[in-house]
């Protein structure tokens, strides 16, 4: 009997897993490294320094500028606090980002993940410390291949290990830092004082920046990061992606044969990525759009006195143009000009991008609008649900509420309960309450800075005629002696049909 295709002995002999192949990254200069370096110190300066800037909100408030106060269940940022109740504002801010990531996509490829990604980001800064303490490259593969480290070689390790950890350790005390005041934080920790959860999650995010740029590196952006998979829907002919122009760099030679295109296969583009993917090949998972190889092309293409260009971000269909205005002609310098006479200007505006630029607009407005409509006191009411209701002995019946007032500001006030909606003769009074304004309605003092609970009970007199089942009622929240509304909720009465 014949085996089936897939048990041939071939396919048997295979490994199942590739062992990894390390990645040794080289140094580079350039426009895309330097844009790469600018975008790196700004993320690490946000990062690192924004728990540390102070704003004032008066006394017993924090000073933090941002703040996620777990204590009092506030977000903080600058002038801006947020209430639990007030999640939706958050998810705003994450559907405008996600928005914002699929936009540049679009536009410029996976130009998140190679520029402002915090595993690229840290990544860059390691490798950074790597070459400064092991060197560059070839000094780096040339100690890991010896077959026994001396005590300088010993010595270089240990340096640089210790210092991503205290990268890592200073990542992870920054990001307890927004949750707790940093210079509370950074005094109880000097004095050993911090608590063991404080400690427990600063140690978590340590330990997993330390393995993941330092260990992982390529690993997460290649297999772990899920954006990869998906990437390719979100691109179009004209997306700008980093891209070799094969109909320029093919066939691969030496310099001096003008037979051959303008790569001489010198690997300085794959030397320099940091995931070790050939961009010669083309679009692929591992490539995260960083640019660097653009750099080293291009500093390889001027000491041969080529165009520079070779690699470039570039769009799929200036690719196809190139490619079919170059193929009569042979290859060499004669195929530059055509090739980029080919070229048109990406289009940044076109229904794609029309698209997320008006999502982008409309979340954005609806945010706004809620945020600029919104007051510093808030009303819910939750009606009692267990009696729905009660008979009086007089055959009036009686509902009862309990009503949350949230106040966002350092003072209390006194503010009038009115109740909109009910039959004529109904009357309505909170538990334990003995003042009322002019008007007889009844008085009620919000809490600084939190959320008052309030017990309303509103009655209705029998009608002598048929009622109905369900009334809907409005509740009122009123400066006393005046019509001005600082907070209204809308919910239902109930009573015995009859």
């Amino acid at each position: 009997m014949q085996k089936p295709a897939a048990f041939a002995p071939d396919d048997r002999d295979q490994p199942l897993y590739a062992d990894r192949v390390r990645v040794y990254p080289q140094a580079v200069t350039g426009v895309v490294r330097r844009a790469k370096w600018a975008v790196l110190g700004f993320c690490l300066g946000l990062y690192y320094l924004l728990p540390w800037m102070r704003w004032d909100r008066g006394p017993g408030q924090p000073s933090q500028a941002v703040l996620v106060d777990l204590d009092k269940g506030r977000l903080f940022f600058f002038p801006i606090e947020v209430w639990p109740q007030e999640v939706y504002y958050l998810t705003g801010l994450l559907l405008l980002g996600a928005l914002a990531i699929f936009a540049a996509t679009a536009l410029f490829g996976r130009v998140w993940c190679g520029f402002a990604c915090p595993q690229t980001v840290w990544t860059d800064l390691y490798m950074l410390v790597e070459r400064w303490i092991e060197g560059d490259r070839n000094a780096r593969m040339r100690r890991d291949a010896k077959p026994r480290w001396g005590a300088a070689d010993w010595a270089r390790k240990v340096g640089k290990h210790a210092a991503w950890i205290v990268i890592a350790a200073a990542t992870g005390g920054a990001w307890v830092m927004y949750f707790t005041d940093a210079p509370t934080l950074a005094r109880d920790l000097l004095l050993f004082q911090a608590s063991s959860a404080i400690l427990g999650f600063a140690g978590l995010l340590t330990l997993s920046t330390y393995l993941l740029a330092g260990w992982a590196r390529e690993q997460v952006c290649t297999y772990m990061c899920p954006w990869p998979r998906f990437q390719a829907a979100m691109l179009d002919d004209d997306s700008l992606a980093v891209s070799y122009r094969d109909w320029r760099g093919e066939p691969r030679g030496k310099a001096r044969d003008a037979s051959a295109g303008d790569c001489i296969d010198c690997r300085a583009c794959v030397n320099v990525c940091p995931t070790g993917v050939d961009i010669r090949d083309g679009l692929q998972l591992g490539c995260i759009n960083c640019g660097l190889c653009i750099d080293a092309c291009d500093s390889m293409m001027t000491k041969i006195d080529r165009p520079t260009g070779l690699i470039a971000f570039e769009t799929v269909g200036n690719l196809a143009a190139a490619t079919a205005a170059t193929a009569a002609i042979p290859p060499g310098p004669a195929r530059c000009a055509p090739g980029l006479a080919a070229r048109r200007p990406a289009r940044l505006l076109r229904p794609r991008t029309y698209f997320y630029a008006a999502a982008m607009a409309m979340i954005g407005a609806v945010m706004v609008g809620a945020f600029v409509g919104r007051t510093d006191v808030g009303l819910e009411a939750l009606r009692d649900r267990s009696p729905l209701f009660v008979r009086l002995a007089d055959g009036s019946v009686r509902n009862s509420y309990t009503l949350k007032i949230s106040d966002r500001r350092a003072a209390t006030e006194r503010l009038a309960v009115a109740v909109e909606g009910l039959p004529a003769g109904a009357s309505w009074g909170v538990l334990n309450g003995t003042d009322s304004d002019g008007a007889g309605r009844p008085l009620v003092e919000t809490r600084a800075d939190g959320v008052a609970e309030v017990r309303l009970f509103v009655t209705t007199v029998p009608l002598g005629r048929p009622e109905e089942e369900s009334t809907p009622i409005r509740i009122h929240l009123i400066e006393p002696g005046t019509a001005i509304e600082r907070a209204a909720v809308g919910t239902v009465f109930l009573r015995p049909r009859t």
